[in-house]
C-alpha cells in the first residue's frame, strides 16, 4: 500500500504539473495586460512619456517581457523572480489580484472557508439520505415506494440545479418567508460572539444545502439501489438465506458490503462534481464563496486569482482520484491496491 500511495503521489505531482502548465498558457493568451491595469489609477494623472516610461518600468518588474516558459516556472516558484527570490506558487504565492487590490491568498481563504462549509454540510445530509433510501428500493423493489421513489430521483436528477434553486426560493423565501433569499450574514449587524455569527450563517446557508442536497439525490439514490439490487441478486445471499441469517445480517454485513465498492466511486465522483456545481448555487444566492469568487475573477479578468482557483479544483480532483483507489482496498479486500 505505502509503494502504491507514493507512486500515485508521483503521478499526481506530474500531472499537476501538466495542467497547471496549460492552464497558464492558456490564460496567457487571453489578451489582457496586468502593468497596465496597475497604473490605470494614475493614468489621468501622468503626462503620456511618463506614463509610458512608468510602464516600461512595471513591465520589467513584473517580469512580463519574458518568455512563457519563464513566467510559468516563476509562477510556480521554480525560477527565481527578478529580484533573484524564489517567489511562486510552492512557496505559498498564489500570485496577485488585480481587481481586489490584494494578494490572492487573502482573497481566497474566507470564500473557501464559505465553500467547504456548504458542501461538507451537503454531503452529510445527502449521504445520510440517499443511503438508506437507495438500500431500502432495492429490497422493495418494484413495490410502490420503490416505484414512487424512481419517479422522484428522475425528477430530481433531470432537472437543473439552478431551476430547483428558484423554485426552493420562490416558496421558502418569497411565499413562506422562512429563509432569506441571498447572503450569507445577516446585513448590518453586529455579533456578541462567535457562537452568533455561526448560528447566523447557518441560517443563511440552509436553503442552499436543502438545494444542493435536493439536487444530488436523484443520481446518488439511484446509484446505491442499483448496486444494492446486483448485490442481493448474487448466489452467496441466497446461501446465506438458506442458512436462516436474519435479513437485516443478510442485507447489511453481507450485500451491502460487497454493494460498497461501486458505490465508494460514485461517492467520491459526485463529492467532487458539487464543488463545480457550488459554482452555481453561490451565484443564484449571492453566497461569498469559491465559485462565485471563480466567476468574478473571469468577469473582471483576474486572471492570476482565476488560476489560484483553478489550482485549488486540481488539487482536489486529483487527491479525490488517489483516495479513490486507496478506498477500494479499504472497502473490499479482494481488490489490491499494492501493485
Amino acid at each position: 500500500m505505502g509503494k502504491y500511495v507514493l507512486k500515485r503521489i508521483g503521478y499526481i505531482v506530474l500531472v499537476f504539473l501538466i495542467i497547471s502548465l496549460l492552464m497558464y498558457a492558456l490564460y496567457n493568451l487571453i489578451p489582457s495586460d496586468p502593468a497596465r491595469a496597475q497604473l490605470e489609477g494614475v493614468r489621468q494623472t501622468l503626462r503620456p512619456d511618463e506614463y509610458e516610461t512608468m510602464y516600461r518600468q512595471l513591465r520589467a518588474q513584473l517580469g512580463l517581457d519574458d518568455p512563457l516558459i519563464v513566467r510559468y516556472l516563476r509562477w510556480m516558484g521554480l525560477w527565481t523572480d527578478v529580484d533573484g527570490t524564489f517567489n511562486g506558487l510552492l512557496q505559498g504565492n498564489l500570485g496577485y489580484s488585480q481587481f481586489f487590490k490584494k494578494d490572492a491568498v487573502d482573497v481566497i481563504v474566507e470564500p473557501m472557508k464559505n465553500t467547504i462549509f456548504i458542501n461538507i454540510f451537503s454531503t452529510i445530509l445527502s449521504l445520510g439520505i440517499t443511503i438508506p433510501v437507495g438500500i431500502y428500493c432495492a429490497v422493495r423493489k418494484g413495490k410502490k415506494f420503490d416505484q414512487s421513489m424512481q419517479v422522484v430521483t428522475i425528477l430530481g436528477y433531470s432537472i437543473p440545479i439552478y431551476i430547483i434553486s428558484l423554485i426552493f426560493m420562490f416558496f421558502f423565501c418569497v411565499l413562506w418567508r422562512i429563509f432569506p433569499i441571498m447572503g450569507s450574514r445577516t446585513a448590518g449587524i453586529t455579533y456578541a460572539n462567535d457562537w452568533e455569527a455561526f448560528v447566523d450563517k447557518l441560517y443563511h446557508i440552509t436553503l442552499p444545502v436543502i438545494v444542493m442536497t435536493f439536487a444530488s439525490l436523484g443520481g446518488m439514490t439511484r446509484y446505491v439501489r442499483s448496486a444494492m439490487i446486483e448485490a442481493l441478486s448474487m448466489d452467496y445471499i441466497r446461501t446465506a438465506r438458506a442458512k436462516g441469517l436474519r435479513e437485516k445480517v443478510v442485507i447489511y454485513s453481507h450485500a451491502w458490503r460487497n454493494a460498497l465498492l461501486p458505490v465508494v466511486t460514485s461517492i467520491f465522483g459526485w463529492f467532487l462534481s458539487i464543488f463545480s456545481g457550488s459554482v452555481i448555487i453561490e451565484n443564484t444566492f449571492a453566497l461569498n464563496g469559491m465559485g462565485r469568487l471563480y466567476w468574478q475573477g473571469l468577469n473582471n479578468q483576474d486572471f492570476e486569482l482565476v488560476l489560484a482557483i483553478q489550482m485549488f479544483y486540481t488539487v482536489v480532483s486529483l487527491v479525490g482520484n488517489l483516495l479513490i483507489d486507496v478506498s477500494y482496498g479499504l472497502v473490499d479486500p479482494r481488490v489490491r491496491v499494492d501493485k
